[in-house]
């Protein structure tokens, strides 16, 4: 009754989509971009929340999070939708409009069960392809370097989930090795980033304080990532990653923050 609730509630959202909200409102490029990457991150953040509810991981938390990912969801979608500054980007909206109304049914259309993991990991694929299709087109849009960092920047938020939501795959055994091949793919593209990041003339003190800190983080993260045994998921490891992921993404929304608002 608690889960059902609370996605319920996050679905209402969505049933305002069609109406103009005050408080929804993109400021600038800067704040697209980064709201328009915050899109892919919660595309594996709620995969991720789909899988950990399955193998009964952290169950209440992970509850919580999938009801305020899909409410953010829905509202960062009306926002997108408004500002789309070209024919292009609008369109790109309209269509993960539509992507996201089949992921959500996934999400919530029965509970989390490991024969609906496939299917939504396939659903949440093709919502992070419109979503990171929207991202490039706005960073075009800017023209600008800060731009592009925003984007790289936001786009860590999205590999921490995406790692945190194979991790989980791959110990319940969904997708088999390609579960694998994501996870450290996805490992990979985050350590090359984070090197970017660091070496960017416009990184001020703040963005490399914040991204000290997640170099930090990572340490433990990758560790719980190097102890998995495919197929053979253990709880406290897949709890150690669900949490560690999550401290990750704040880090990472904080420095995507700090970049977009450079000017």
């Amino acid at each position: 009754m608690h889960r059902r609730l609370l996605l319920n509630m996050a679905l209402g959202v969505g049933a305002l989509a069609g109406v103009p909200l005050l408080w929804a409102q993109v400021k600038d490029i800067n704040d697209a971009i980064n709201k328009a990457g915050r899109q892919r991150m919660l595309s594996q953040r709620m995969a991720k929340c789909y899988l950990a509810l399955g193998q009964n991981v952290l169950s209440d938390a992970a509850d919580k999070t999938l009801a305020a990912s899909m409410a953010l969801f829905d509202r960062q979608l009306v926002e997108l939708k408004a500002f789309a500054p070209t024919p292009e980007v609008k369109a790109t909206y309209q269509s993960l409009e539509s992507e996201w109304s089949e992921y959500k049914a996934r999400l919530v259309g029965s509970s989390p069960a490991k024969a609906g993991a496939e299917p939504v990991l396939v659903q949440a694929g093709k919502v992070l392809a419109l979503a990171n299709q929207g991202t490039v087109q706005l960073e075009a849009v800017s023209g600008r370097p800060v731009g592009r960092l925003v984007n790289i920047a936001g786009r860590q938020r999205m590999l921490s989930q995406r790692m945190a939501a194979f991790y989980l795959s791959a110990g319940w055994g969904v997708q088999g090795a390609n579960s694998m091949a994501e996870l450290n793919k996805a490992k990979d593209e985050f350590v090359k980033a984070s090197d970017v990041l660091k070496l960017a003339p416009e990184a001020t003190d703040a963005i490399r304080t914040e991204l000290a800190l997640a170099d930090s983080q990572f340490v433990f993260f990758d560790a719980a990532l190097r102890a998995l045994r495919p197929g053979g998921g253990d709880v406290q490891a897949m709890t150690n990653v669900f949490t560690t992921s999550e401290r990750i993404l704040q880090v990472m929304d904080n420095v995507t923050g700090l970049y977009a608002k450079l000017s």
